[in-house]
């Protein structure tokens, strides 16, 4: 080792003692100054509670009951609140009360006036057992304020001041005058329930310059459902800010996490087929909202947990103070959430502008027509379907007998490609193409419009299938919820993207997809361009659905495989018995060699493609 290495390691020895030496002293200083300074807090409080005392004897009784109930009785119990009835209140014993009707069933905590669990009536889990949206003690919720002191209300027992089967009363008093009062009314055959959060002469308590409060209230919402991937992808955090129809969501099957800084009028924690909502009817002035999935093997069978921070404002002028909120626990039924006048049917995911009026004034409306005398659901899917193919046919028409002239003229299109190999002569042979359309009555367009019509249709039964909780456990042959996957065999193993079962109803909805795509492809081009669409039809666009379909609603596939199936009866109708291809054969020898009239469309395409062949000669020509 030489001279310079053995000095730089004895500076960095050097400065590394120093640096220590340096922060031992500091933090010496640190504790004794600390030190002082909890005993100048000590003294201040001891000489803070004798004044007190000495002004309010009528508290001492509380105070001695408070330290009786200490473990080492006898012994003086330390002091945790400023406030002796805060004090008396943070170490009393909890107790339940039960608000219920025929609805829903809440037991309250009278520890933080807290809902401790929320079970929904006339519902049950996938396993039969009772339907509790709120399982016991997986609810917190506190209010948090400045009372001379910090504290939250789920920290302290209330006491009961009134108690019936539809209204409940608790109250936190407060030695130096007035409660908190936390009031929940509970009407027969509603979900909603009714709180009036009250400051009662509190002026004397909660000083003048605070005029804010935060509330914060953390749920773990269970499993409900059969399918753990539908109920995720289905589940989410909404919130609606004030004058707004349509609410943001926040997670749908991921973790998330959203602070607002403006006003918010309502927030729902909302799993698949039912909600915890909470409104604020002054709304709340600032949020921060967040939800966590639990993984599919957690023991306890949780789905997720979600919390809401909200900001609330009262003004305390007067020295009391009421705020008013409503608790919605119950099912994203739409029509039960629509009465409510809030927008709370907003939160079933049924599609955006279009879908969703498809869905609301459509599918909805006939769904709950029909289910008000067919109880069989499956039945109901059938006679809907139909219903959709009945008025969207004649638009489908077009299409129909425009695939079924396609498939008789395919010779003649066949010829045209064997006539026109090269790429050079694609415009000629587009134009010889459209020219033998017209020749035959066919409009390429003509099948295109109809079809895209349809897509709507069909995307809005993809969204509410899933979402309509009138399906939910109702079984329909094999399928024992249309709600959630029918399963003929589990499987040993999961397969990616696949999963862990078979399902029947998403296998035959394939097959018929297959087999309407291998009806078809008798009119596709031989063209080698076109093998790869042709590949793409008949076989991974069936692969692809049943992957798909596999986890989502049974109901889903089997109106997929019923409308699959129409469509292929409707097609063979119209290849068997309107299109006659001797007719077309024969318009089409009577047509030959005749100038045929151009429409103003096909004029406009030809002009365009004469100026693309020039344009091309003109490259051509600089490139030499």
């Amino acid at each position: 080792m030489n001279r310079n290495s053995v000095i730089g390691f004895i500076l960095i020895f050097v400065i590394f003692f120093g640096f220590t030496w340096y922060q031992s002293k500091q933090y010496n200083k640190q504790v004794e100054y600390q030190a002082q300074q909890d005993s100048i807090a000590r003294a201040q409080q001891a000489y803070a509670d004798s004044i007190w005392r000495a002004e309010h004897p009528e508290d001492t009784a509380a105070v001695a009951a408070a330290d009786r109930k200490s473990p080492a009785a006898g012994t003086a119990r330390p002091r945790i609140y400023k406030d002796s009835l805060l004090d008396v209140a943070h170490e009393d014993s909890a107790s339940f009360v039960t608000l219920a009707n025929d609805k829903v069933e809440i037991v309250f905590n009278t520890k933080g006036a807290q809902p401790h669990s929320v079970m929904i009536k006339d519902y049950k889990t996938y396993d039969s057992t009772d339907l509790y949206l709120i399982e016991p003690g997986m609810s917190r919720y506190g209010i948090t304020l400045y009372a001379g002191e910090n504290i939250n209300t789920k920290d302290f027992v209330f006491q009961v001041a009134e108690s019936t089967d539809s209204t409940l009363v608790m109250r936190l008093p407060f030695a130096g005058g007035g409660y908190i009062e936390q009031k929940f009314t509970l009407a027969p055959g509603s979900y909603m329930v009714e709180n009036d959060l009250s400051f009662v002469d509190m002026g004397n308590v909660i000083p003048r310059n605070v005029s804010m409060f935060d509330i914060d209230w953390n749920v773990v919402i269970p499993r409900l459902e059969k399918g753990y991937r539908n109920e995720m992808q289905y589940s989410k955090l909404d919130f609606c800010y004030p004058g707004e129809k349509k609410p943001e969501q926040i997670g749908r099957g991921r973790n998330a996490e959203e602070r607002v800084d403006s006003k918010v009028s309502w927030f729902a924690f909302q799993q698949q087929f039912f909600s915890a909502i909470m409104r604020a009817e002054e709304n709340f002035s600032s949020a921060s909202f967040g939800i966590k999935f639990f993984e599919e093997d957690d023991p306890d069978k949780n789905l997720m947990t979600c919390y809401a921070d909200m900001r609330s404002e009262f003004d305390l002028s007067d020295g009391s103070a009421t705020i008013p909120y409503r608790f919605y626990f119950g099912p994203n039924h739409y029509r039960t959430l629509k009465d409510y006048g809030q927008h709370y049917e907003r939160i079933i995911p049924l599609g955006g502008s279009v879908i969703g009026l498809i869905s609301r004034w459509v599918i909805i409306p006939v769904f709950n027509f029909l289910g008000g005398f067919i109880s069989n659901f499956g039945i109901i899917i059938l006679i809907l379907t139909l219903l959709i193919k009945f008025i969207v046919s004649p638009l489908m028409m077009k299409s129909y007998i425009s695939s079924a002239k396609m498939a008789v003229i395919k010779p003649e299109v066949d010829k045209l490609n064997e006539k026109y190999p090269k790429q050079e002569d694609a415009m000629k042979k587009q134009q010889a193409m459209m020219d033998l359309y017209k020749r035959a009555g066919i409009n390429p367009m003509g099948g295109c419009l109809p079809m895209l019509l349809q897509l709507p249709v069909l995307y809005a039964m993809f969204r509410f299938f899933p979402a309509s909780i009138e399906l939910r456990q109702q079984p329909f042959l094999w399928a024992d919820d249309l709600s959630a996957y029918d399963s003929i065999l589990d499987l040993p193993f999961n397969i990616p993207l696949y999963g862990d079962h078979v399902s029947l109803f998403a296998l035959l909805m394939a097959v018929s997809m297959f087999l309407y795509s291998k009806m078809n492809s008798s009119q596709m081009s031989d063209d080698p361009n076109m093998a790869g669409m042709k590949f793409m039809s008949i076989w991974l666009m069936p692969i692809m659905m049943l992957f798909i379909c596999n986890n989502l609603s049974s109901g889903l596939s089997y109106y997929y495989l019923l409308s699959n199936l129409i469509t292929m009866f409707l097609t063979w109708f119209v290849k068997k018995y309107v299109v006659k291809p001797e007719k077309i054969h024969a318009q089409l020898a009577a047509s030959a060699g005749k100038p045929l009239p151009k429409s103003k469309w096909q004029q406009r395409l030809e002009e365009a493609q004469k100026m693309q062949q020039q344009m091309a000669r003109e490259q051509a020509k600089k490139r030499r």
